[in-house]
């Protein structure tokens, strides 16, 4: 019998991206600096890359082009926060002085939303479901 994945803890980092206009060679740069192996995901007439540290099954981040719902992302890396309930975290956000920049859109088995902070940082929020 296969063993469940451990849904990722409210808090933690479940997923990094990167989104810039080469996601081409910027892969390939990471692959040279730190050892990452490339692993493309096919988007629809063009590819993104999922990054897999050495030595590990599976990808840690991804490298994204400015595509698609990508296209107005900063260029920088996005790390994906855990939440419990997307809802209620976008509300404590708008009530604190934090800005939502994108709708909740499916992403894997969750929900998320792009954030910027009341210091102007940005940021996903990221609902795991079952």
């Amino acid at each position: 019998m296969a063993k469940k994945k451990q849904k990722p803890a409210v808090g933690s980092i479940a997923w990094r991206d990167l989104t810039v206009k080469d996601a081409d060679s910027v892969g390939e740069f990471y692959a040279k600096v730190v050892g990452w192996k490339v692993e493309p995901v096919e988007m629809g007439g063009y590819r993104d890359y999922c990054m897999v540290p050495p030595g590990a099954k599976a990808p840690e981040a991804g490298v994204c082009h400015k595509r698609g719902v990508n296209a107005k992302f900063p260029s920088q890396w996005l790390m994906y926060i855990v939440v419990a309930d997307i809802e209620k975290s976008l509300a404590h956000c708008a009530k604190l002085g934090g800005e939502q920049l994108t709708p909740v859109t499916a992403l894997g088995n969750g929900l998320f939303a792009v954030i910027r902070d009341p210091a102007g940082a940005v940021c996903a929020l990221y609902e795991v479901r079952d």
